[in-house]
């Protein structure tokens, strides 16, 4: 379930942000159609990350000029490439492999250019997208090869963008970022705009740490005022949906083994995959028994015959029963968008209210 309200207040908080020229929602959060058209409608813009989130996109939005999306494919095949310069996306370039191999594509393009600053972040290892453990990005070292290739190609580079990784509640993340791409773009000469991509922190009920928007605004401030040829993006997924959406599942059985306590839920990692993945904490409540006291210590699992089939370890709940329903939170995010029919379980319906 989303709440719309919810949306909206996120969307409206990173709009209000005076240093930042255009808020995108990197759709592979969640594509949802209703979210997608509720996000457009306040103003937020639409980054994807393939023909799939494109042709969704298009489908939500058919007066959506495809112009306004930006295309950040990474190791997509050829005829990819072909069809979004077709389409009339503004595509991103993430290795200088194409550039090298498939010149007479970008001839006479403006182009965007995904940039490694060297250092990724975030909560967890796979969610680190910088550095040389990760395959996203043109190393910045690379700088002069890509200016040469694209004076020799005949394309335009008119954006850099730069993404380090998820859930980051350092502002120095963007700040770092902005000045690095600033430093690029001098040497390129052609750049009119920077995307410092997404990654902005989410409280999770385990960190109930928060972002301050506007700390990250004063300090961006200040770049601009010493880069002002420079329009400045960002592009943000789970830091809009997360906290507007909830999964919930009634207990379907519960066992004892030994000291250990097993709460079973109808749905599993097949319906929510990241505490498996990222092993990401999601706050967990039992909806049937609010007002009970919280006595008893669960391993909240699902119906997937897989050990990492948990969604919350050693969570303090009230006694619980076959037929309650749980909620689990901020699962507006790589919630839906990652379920899968694994086990060929079914994947939770959805709901906007």
């Amino acid at each position: 379930m989303y709440d719309t309200a919810t949306l909206r207040n996120r969307a409206q908080s990173l709009l209000a942000l005076k240093a930042i020229d255009r808020v995108l929602y990197a759709t592979k959060a969640n594509p949802n159609a209703s979210i997608v058209q509720l996000l457009q409608a306040e103003g937020v813009g639409m980054e994807c990350v393939s023909r799939g989130e494109i042709e969704n996109v298009l489908a939500a939005l058919p007066q959506l000029q495809p112009s306004n999306i930006l295309f950040t494919p990474n190791f997509a095949p050829r005829h990819e490439y072909v069809w979004a310069l077709q389409s009339g996306v503004q595509l991103t370039i993430d290795n200088l492999f194409v550039l090298q191999q498939w010149p007479e594509l970008f001839r006479g393009r403006e182009l965007f250019i995904r940039i490694d600053p060297g250092t990724g972040r975030g909560h967890h290892e796979h969610v680190r997208t910088a550095g040389q453990a990760s395959k996203f990005g043109v190393p910045l070292a690379e700088g002069a090869q890509l200016k040469q290739l694209a004076a020799s190609i005949g394309c335009t580079i008119i954006g850099l963008h730069a993404h380090t990784g998820s859930g980051i509640f350092d502002i120095d993340n963007w700040v770092q970022t902005a000045h690095q791409l600033a430093g690029l773009a001098a040497q390129l000469g052609t750049v009119r705009t920077l995307d410092l991509g997404g990654g902005l922190g989410v409280p999770d009920g385990a960190d109930l740490s928060t972002l301050d928007l506007g700390k990250l605004d004063e300090a961006l401030l200040s770049f601009k005022q010493a880069h002002p040829s420079l329009a400045l993006w960002i592009e943000p997924g789970r830091y809009l949906v997360a906290e507007s959406g909830v999964l919930l599942a009634r207990v379907t059985q519960l066992k004892q083994k030994g000291d250990h306590a097993y709460l079973g839920v109808a749905t599993g990692m097949n319906a929510l995959i990241r505490p498996a993945l990222y092993g990401a904490f999601h706050e967990i409540v039992n909806l049937s028994r609010l007002t009970e006291a919280h006595t008893q210590l669960y391993d909240v699992v699902g119906p997937i015959c897989e050990s990492g089939d948990v969604l919350g370890h050693g969570r303090q709940l009230p006694p619980s029963s076959e037929g309650d329903v749980l909620l689990i939170g901020t699962a507006g995010a790589y919630g839906h968008s990652m379920a899968s029919h694994y086990n060929l379980r079914q994947i939770p319906d959805e709901l906007l209210i």
